[in-house]
């Protein structure tokens, strides 16, 4: 049997300069899912992005899926792509595998806690207060510098990597420390500050964006301090939920995300295109 990708639309030009196409995979002509391809709205036409990929229940487990996504990847050459990215979901099922199968890489995570009534107590001597206007500045261009450079670090071409960093940074903090739903707070021990954090509330759940420890102060169980806070802060604030994102690099967080109860809910994975 022969597995396709039938058009269900024309090449579309979309407003943010993005181009998409929708697909019916077909095999031997008979509809059995779709595929949603297009261009990445950030990191520009040299990127491809699935953003759907579905196979009805009765045509699953026989490789439907993996000839689509290989078609995808040749429409994605076409445009001139160089990348290719997906999101999969966080449980450990067949989206992982197949993407995994086909030499995808998984490059960040999102991840949630769900919580409770009662806020964590900070260990002794800890305690947060929210930043200064003085410490405000240093801060926002050391965490701007420090996100530009993940993603070059990633593979993204400078300009699409700053282009991103400006664009999230004007979205989240428009107005610096009065950004309505901005959260941002260092964390002393003994009257040091000895770490920052930046937290966001988004709809009915709190984000942390950014969670850091000073340099001379890592090692001393001040990264967990920083997340009990946020844990704390989300609840004040009446959220039940909370989540973040991590480099799959970064195994130190990992650890100490999963170790506070957090739990995986979706795998951002890319591949090279050669």
């Amino acid at each position: 049997m022969t597995t396709t990708l039938r058009p269900t639309e024309p090449l579309q030009h979309n407003e943010d300069g993005t181009r998409s196409r929708r697909f019916q995979v077909c095999v031997n002509g008979r509809p059995v899912g779709a595929l949603h391809l297009g261009t990445h709205p950030v990191f520009g036409g040299t990127v491809a992005r699935i953003s759907e990929l579905r196979i009805e229940e009765p045509d699953r487990r026989r490789g439907r899926g993996t000839v689509a996504a290989l078609a995808a990847e040749e429409v994605a050459r076409g445009w001139g792509c160089r990348r290719i990215e997906a999101t999969v979901p966080g449980a450990a099922g067949p989206a992982l595998r197949l993407a995994t199968a086909l030499g995808y890489v998984v490059r960040n995570r999102g991840m949630e806690k769900a919580l409770g009534d009662t806020a964590p107590d900070l260990p002794r001597g800890s305690r947060g207060r929210p930043m200064t206007e003085a410490e405000y500045g240093p801060w926002a261009d050391k965490s701007f510098e420090e996100y530009f450079r993940s993603w070059v670090e990633r593979g993204v071409p400078e300009a699409a990597a700053r282009a991103k960093a400006e664009r999230d940074h004007a979205v989240l903090l428009p107005d610096g420390l009065r950004t309505p739903g901005a959260v941002l707070s260092v964390l002393e021990h003994e009257g040091t500050p000895v770490g920052t954090l930046w937290m966001v509330a988004q709809d009915d759940r709190a984000y942390v964006y950014d969670v850091e420890t000073a340099p001379a102060h890592r090692g001393r169980g001040h990264g967990r301090t920083l997340m009990l806070l946020a844990e704390a802060q989300a609840i004040a604030a009446g959220h039940r939920v909370i989540g973040l994102n991590v480099f799959a690099d970064n195994a130190p967080a990992e650890r100490l995300y999963e170790s506070l109860g957090y739990e995986t809910t979706r795998y951002a994975m890319f591949k090279t295109l050669l």
